[in-house]
């Protein structure tokens, strides 16, 4: 599917842009474009790939005049700028509107107008019900893309929009095992916000699998999730201690918009779910299960399941966590 291919990613300069962009450059592609706007981190990004392949373009995704000239003769753009700190947006809520809401519909815009053929958005977990502020601006830029197939005119415009929704990777920003790492080297007590704590898990592998094998299952409208199993924060907080040494540990109370579990489909959107291969769809509300049926051979009504969360799933047992933990390289940074 990426033979050949032009493709843009916004936020391309974070920790899934990174790690997406050297995925893609293993293929055949014809160029990967970045679009950031953190000049320091795309000088140091083209320093360490040194890929002919790529470009870097400064820009920020509310800005849509600069957007369509970045998405000049593309073909495909994934969508991972966003803000994405739970309190930064929560004391600047407008701010956070403007980037996820209104830049996303700033991205749909510039797709539709330079006709690209595939625009994919990374979600989070955080959309579904949303707690704070970042969680709803992330629904609502779910409900922009997985709507804009509607609005699209097929004779004018090729733009097939869908949206991907998943947990925190593992490492990444905003992720807590490199904060309880950083603790225990520092001797410090690491601090859970709450003893009961579940956590859906998904490496930067699984979810660069995920993405690109949703990117070629895409009809347009959906929103994909990938199967997960989940890990408790005792657990994790062991299994660390045994890594690296028991310094103990704080209850600090949650944090403002933080949940003790994590859900990726909750009860109402079960009735729009359905099972595929390795991963379950939330179809199009204005689609009727005979058409769904027909889009997507072989797929079936999920069973069995009111919601799909993090306390629901099987847990991750402590060793299988450390072994987990040493192949993400985490201990070494």
């Amino acid at each position: 599917m990426f033979e050949g291919k032009k493709i843009l990613i916004t936020g391309g300069t974070g920790s899934l842009g990174q790690a997406l962009t050297r995925r893609l450059l293993k293929y055949k592609v014809n160029t990967v474009r970045i679009y950031s706007r953190n000049e320091n981190k795309q000088v140091l990004m083209s320093s360490q790939l040194q890929d002919e392949r790529l470009r870097f373009l400064i820009g920020d995704i509310r800005d849509l005049q600069r957007l369509r000239r970045a998405l000049e003769d593309i073909d495909i753009v994934f969508h991972a700028a966003a803000l994405k700190h739970v309190p930064v947006v929560e004391y600047n809520p407008f701010e956070g509107i403007q980037t996820n809401v209104i830049g996303s519909q700033n991205v749909i815009d510039a797709c539709l107008q330079e006709n690209v053929e595939l625009a994919v958005a990374v979600g989070t977990d955080k959309a579904v019900s949303p707690l704070n502020t970042y969680g709803a601006t992330k629904l609502l830029m779910e409900k922009l893309f997985v709507n804009a197939n509607l609005y699209s005119n097929p004779k004018r415009h090729k733009t097939k929009f869908v949206a991907l929704r998943y947990g925190n990777v593992l490492g990444s920003s905003g992720s807590v095992i490199p904060l309880f790492i950083r603790q225990i080297k520092e001797k410090k007590k690491i601090t859970i916000t709450h003893p009961d704590m579940t956590r859906f898990s998904i490496t930067m592998d699984e979810a660069l699998d995920f993405i690109l094998s949703t990117t070629q299952l895409a009809k347009g409208s959906e929103i994909f999730l990938p199967k997960l199993h989940a890990y408790s924060i005792i657990d994790l907080q062991n299994a660390l201690f045994e890594l690296l040494g028991n310094t103990g540990s704080q209850i600090v109370g949650i944090r403002q918009g933080e949940k003790v579990h994590e859900t990726l489909i909750n009860s109402d959107e079960m009735r729009y779910s359905w099972q595929l291969k390795d991963n379950y769809v939330i179809a199009n509300q204005f689609y009727d299960d005979k058409k769904i049926k027909k889009t997507y051979p072989g797929i079936k009504k999920i069973a069995n399941m009111d919601r799909y969360s993090s306390d629901m799933v099987k847990k991750i047992p402590k060793n299988e966590l450390k072994q987990i933990i040493k192949k993400s390289g985490l201990l070494e940074a």
